[in-house]
């Protein structure tokens, strides 16, 4: 009996990129205490508001089969959040409700993609981006960005790579890199999505998460949001993570025909879910702010530990919960650091090249522990850093 080619070849023969933290995580069950600075988990919870409502609406009934797209109501608040954010006028009919960003990026992928067509990605990449491609058996292909121009995609580099492509995907602000794309960046993305007929999927889930510059949706583009699927989502924003649900927004065409998707496979989102979601997204920007400071926090705390020092730069970290750390200078790639790290210090970072090859020779550092606790394990990586240089 032979398994599918489809589900066989999703990691590409290789690695999926997370080998440090599944012996991280195997470490901590041995009892190891192992410092986690993996995941983008946050380490203060859903709100106990949230899960109130959640308890409340799965108390309340709301527990058998919710609609397919999501209800309307959940569907309206998330249409009225993106037409305030960006301008750009949404209704509920350009929303189908996932389970998570990673859901919706499947479902983008597969809606836009025929098996053996060519995507685009920007690398460096969250990791599971390839995998996600290969599952909907498009072929990934990869855009390279470079420290020099802070991971910013040129369009030259796009170009370069795009005739025959169908799709394109970014993901702004940007993990691993903490980048935020610039208006001139975004606008020559527009360009060459115009210039080769390409849908255009934007993963902005982090975009609650800015500390320098502003966030531009590339669907507020002039004829962008006709090729544009945006992928959304609950769980970095509102500190969502295990609820799994999120949206995609795109035309109503496509929506339409995700709905049949949806249908097919996840049918729906669990009803308490997408009530807890509403009563979330119906506390308004202020909760989002607070659920994002201890990452801007973090991010100047990682500044100012790193300064005076050149062994462990950092790359500039404009938004989400990340700081991406070059640590060339040691010798070492960011797999082999990230290795000897967990082994001499039982600190858990991700290795640069779990996102891609843009990134070898760096390490990324989830901010997502106390700040004293994240302080204390930032010195311990840097003196870390030194004697391996030495």
């Amino acid at each position: 009996m032979k398994l599918a080619n489809r589900i066989t070849e999703i990691n590409g023969g290789g690695s999926d990129g997370w080998d440090v933290f599944y012996r991280a995580r195997q470490m901590i069950a041995d009892g190891a205490p192992i410092t986690e600075l993996t995941i983008g988990e946050h380490d203060i919870g859903t709100s106990l508001e949230i899960l109130g409502a959640m308890h409340d609406s799965a108390r309340g009934g709301h527990t058998g089969y919710a609609s397919v797209p999501g209800t309307d109501s959940l569907r309206q608040i998330v249409a009225d959040r993106i037409a305030t954010r960006t301008g750009v006028e949404t209704t509920a009919r350009n929303i189908l409700i996932t389970a998570g960003g990673q859901a919706g990026l499947f479902a983008a992928h597969t809606a836009v993609c025929n098996p053996g067509d060519r995507a685009l990605f920007i690398d460096p990449y969250y990791a599971t981006y390839p995998s996600t491609i290969r599952s909907t058996q498009a072929v990934p292909v990869p855009v390279r960005t470079t420290p020099d121009a802070a991971f910013q995609p040129t369009a030259d580099a796009l170009a370069a790579k795009a005739q025959d492509a169908v799709s394109l995907l970014i993901n702004s602000p940007n993990n691993p890199t903490g980048a935020v794309y610039s208006q001139k960046t975004m606008q020559a993305i527009a360009q060459v999505c115009h210039d080769n007929d390409l849908w255009l999927i934007s993963d902005e889930v982090y975009d609650t998460q800015i500390w320098e510059g502003a966030h531009l949706s590339p669907r507020a583009l002039p004829g962008m949001a006709a090729r544009t699927l945006v992928i959304g989502s609950m769980s970095k924003s509102h500190a969502m993570t295990g609820s799994r649900i999120g949206w995609i927004c795109a035309p109503e065409p496509v929506i339409e025909v995700l709905i049949d998707l949806a249908t097919n496979t996840t049918y729906g989102v669990a009803g308490y879910i997408q009530d807890a979601a509403l009563f979330a997204l119906g506390q308004g920007p202020a909760v989002e702010e607070a659920v994002a400071a201890p990452f801007r926090r973090r991010r100047d705390l990682t500044m100012e530990v790193l300064a005076g020092q050149n062994i462990v730069r950092a790359l500039p970290a404009q938004g989400a919960m990340y700081v991406l750390l070059d640590i060339r200078a040691t010798g070492m790639d960011g797999e082999a650091f990230a290795n000897a790290l967990l082994d001499a210090e039982q600190i858990a970072v991700m290795p640069g090249e779990s996102f891609g090859q843009a990134a070898a020779g760096h390490i990324r550092v989830a901010m997502t522990i106390d700040d004293a606790a994240y302080v204390a394990a930032l010195q311990r990586l840097v003196e870390f850093a030194k004697t391996c240089a030495d």
